[in-house]
């Protein structure tokens, strides 16, 4: 989802699949590397360029050149299995998805030496404790956490304010203001329905977390059966199909429905951010009020990070991580040396890229604590126009994307079940559960035909 919520398949994957076979390093007169292959998921043309000036600024101050090859998302699992059965492994993999990290590490194609080793020069304390915990298996670190993103619900401000509705943070606040402002002209509520669509899955699982739904238990058991999931799939359920709009909904029509003016709210990445300021020209927001002022869905969006169900402990909001890690048959010390530089000195310029949805999880260095974190917020967003996401949203806004780093929750992870979620990716067995229930279909029987599907993914990983 980070690359547009995974809607930039891009040009650059023809590259990818001719490079795939590209030799991974070749070795100098002392036995390091004199080049590196560095895959990263940033596979946008504008994208690719900065992140070339990057690696082109390493290459001249240290002396190792570095083949960039940019790798789209949708592309990554088969080209690093072909890559993997071949011998011919990148050295460094950069915007690595959590689900990604694990699904190397299950293969044992991770140097957790030297990832490890960056990690402690860098200075451990300067990274998000709660990215360093979901990066890592135990005491192991699989990755170095670099950027996160996360998902939010955006609601219009000005439609809850005429309604005197207070902000959408829970299932029972969600339903009532879906259900009063779904009028016929404007859906309440638009939200991911796709099925066999990540995006779907992220969506429900924003969503379920917040009502206590959990993918497994701390055993490794498969829990989505329980009463809390039950729950998130009726009200998911019911949400779509009392107050959104018909058919299969993906991340292009959810928020090309919101940007028309046409739903009161949806769920969406911090991605969005730029494009609802109208910086981008190939999505623009295009609601009446924004003909005459392009900055009106901007001023008048407010944000709900984590959204509380009636059976869950605490308010809870799904996120990703994204990180940087090393082959096992990398050269240990010129591979450490790229992922050290692409978060110190390159740090800045890589988080440029992007900035709505690259919120730093370093924060900054021994020396300035709050380095990166500083200047993620004056940096300028946009496309095809630039500016600072501060022209357009107030300090509530900003400062709930910027802590997203320290609250985000996912499935699996913290319960040692990463190759689980990894293993779910293709199939999407939740996506296409989902799907039925915002049809119609009744919750208890999807979410146990459902559970079935996740208990038969699960024993085959084990």
């Amino acid at each position: 989802m980070k690359n547009r919520m995974l809607t930039a398949a891009a040009a650059a994957g023809v590259v990818v699949m001719a490079a795939a076979g590209c030799s991974s390093g070749t070795a100098d007169e002392e036995g390091g590397d004199s080049e590196l292959t560095m895959w990263v998921q940033e596979d946008l043309p504008d994208r690719v360029a900065a992140t070339q000036e990057i690696v082109d600024a390493f290459a001249e101050q240290s002396g190792v050149e570095v083949e960039l090859v940019p790798v789209a998302e949708d592309q990554f699992s088969q080209l690093i299995t072909s890559a993997a059965a071949a011998s011919d492994l990148p050295d460094v993999i950069g915007g690595l998805s959590l689900p990604q990290v694990r699904t190397l590490s299950s293969n044992d194609l991770i140097d957790t030496d030297a990832v490890g080793s960056v990690l402690d020069t860098l200075d451990r304390s300067t990274f998000s404790e709660k990215a360093l915990e979901l990066t890592s298996d135990g005491d192991t670190s699989l990755a170095v956490p670099s950027e996160s993103w996360t998902q939010m619900l955006y609601y219009r401000t000005d439609l809850f304010e005429a309604a005197g509705l207070d902000a959408p943070d829970s299932y029972e606040k969600i339903l009532g203001a879906a259900e009063l402002l779904d009028d016929g002209d404007i859906a309440g509520f638009v939200g991911a329905t796709a099925p066999g669509d990540a995006f779907t899955e992220q969506t429900f699982e924003h969503i379920a977390l917040g009502n206590g739904c959990e993918l497994v238990d701390s055993a490794g058991e498969v829990q989505l059966d329980s009463d809390a999931c039950v729950g998130a799939f009726e009200f998911y359920g019911e949400l779509i199909t009392e107050s959104s709009v018909p058919g299969a909904q993906d991340v292009e029509t959810t928020r090309a429905s919101y940007f028309a003016g046409d739903a009161a709210m949806f769920v969406w990445s911090s991605f969005v951010l730029d494009e609802m300021a109208g910086l981008r020209d190939d999505a623009k927001p295009s609601c009446t009020e924004c003909q005459e002022d392009p900055g009106f869905l901007a001023e008048n969006t407010g944000v709900v990070t984590s959204i509380a169900g009636p059976d869950g402990p605490e308010p809870a909001q799904f996120g990703e991580i994204t990180s940087w890690t090393t082959t096992v048959t990398a050269d240990a010390e010129s591979a450490t040396a790229l992922i050290e530089y692409m978060m110190s000195d390159g740090y800045e310029p890589w988080i440029a890229i992007a900035p709505e949805g690259k919120v730093p999880v370093r924060t900054g260095t021994p020396e300035e604590p709050t380095l990166f974190t500083d200047a993620w917020g004056t940096l300028p967003v946009g496309v095809d126009t630039k500016a600072p996401l501060s022209d357009f949203y107030g300090d509530e806004v900003l400062s709930a994307v910027a802590a997203g780093p320290e609250n985000l929750a996912r499935w699996g992870l913290t319960q040692g079940q990463g190759d689980l979620l990894g293993a779910l990716q293709g199939e999407q067995p939740i996506a296409a559960g989902v799907s039925e229930a915002t049809q119609g279909a009744d919750a208890e029987a999807v979410v146990e035909q459902t559970t079935e599907v996740v208990r038969s993914i699960a024993e085959s990983v084990q």
